[in-house]
């Protein structure tokens, strides 16, 4: 957030009730003075709330959990760790060759292939999820979430068009997006070390998952389904550019930013141009 957008706000921050420095005794109040300056520490702490709670990450994280349990427990399967055929056949993993079962662009993030899978995917999801939920909110981190989910199937249609996608991946590495591109654009509200080590963090995180993901893809020696990797790009654009409009700034207005605008217009090309493909040009067809 630059220079501008603090003067703009200072009005809206004004009208504000102020939070009594001698009532900063609890945990929370106590880690957020360590990373915010205090010039930033007040309004932050307005945003950063529990209220409402993060429901969206908690109850998406849930159904997920539950959806596993469903095929790991009551489908066929030799073990738990890394399931099999019955995924694969599942309603709501995204098959290539049933594209036109358009649910399926979204529905692929309930399903995953094994306990490691769905472990990091709702652990991290968690992690970013809730804290982003505590200050932007359930409908805006939802939004971003699942732009990342459709982005994530759509770009696997178009670049790895013949493989088969479950996982929560392209949500997760929304989230990724859109912490790191608050992090990178909020740089100066957070204490420098803080500052630098999120970003290093996030980095470091994506960077080492999606080697995995393409080792897994392009590597593995073990046989069975080749799952994309596609949506992890995918997902991460989405919360580059979704995540921009979102989490960008708490009171600025958005409108008046080219950025926003360019972010929206080139993701909704970017959906456009995906369906164009799927119908008329996929060689899955």
């Amino acid at each position: 957030m630059g220079d501008n957008d603090y003067e703009e706000a200072e009005q809206e921050e004004n009208s504000q009730p102020e939070i009594n420095d001698g009532e900063e005794t609890g945990c929370f109040r106590k880690f957020q003075n360590l990373i915010i300056p205090p010039e930033f520490r007040d309004r932050y702490m307005q945003r950063a709330n529990c209220c409402p709670p993060p429901i969206f990450i908690i109850a998406i994280s849930i159904a997920e959990l539950a959806v596993f349990i469903y095929y790991a427990v009551w489908k066929p399967h030799k073990q738990w760790v890394t399931l099999d055929v019955s995924i694969w056949k599942s309603p709501l993993t995204y098959d290539p060759s049933k594209r036109h079962e358009a649910w399926r662009f979204f529905s692929y993030m309930f399903v995953h292939a094994g306990v490691g899978h769905i472990f990091c995917n709702l652990v991290m999801q968690l992690l970013l999820g809730i804290p982003l939920e505590m200050v932007h909110k359930g409908h805006e981190v939802g939004l971003v979430y699942l732009a990342g989910v459709l982005a994530g199937s759509l770009a696997s249609s178009i670049f790895d068009p013949l493989t088969v996608l479950v996982g929560a991946s392209g949500g997760v590495y929304a989230l990724y997006g859109g912490y790191f591109i608050n992090a990178v654009v909020n740089f100066k509200q957070m204490k420098l070390i803080f500052g630098v080590a999120r970003i290093l963090v996030i980095v470091l995180i994506v960077v080492a998952d999606f080697g995995y993901a393409l080792y897994r893809r392009f590597a593995s020696l073990e046989g069975g389904v080749k799952v994309s990797f596609v949506a992890h790009l995918g997902g991460i654009v989405a919360g580059l550019t979704i995540g921009y409009v979102f989490f960008i700034n708490f009171n600025m207005k958005l409108c008046k930013n080219p950025l926003f605008w360019i972010c929206i217009f080139g993701y909704a090309v970017f959906i456009i141009f995906a369906v164009f493909f799927n119908i008329f040009i996929s060689p899955a067809s």
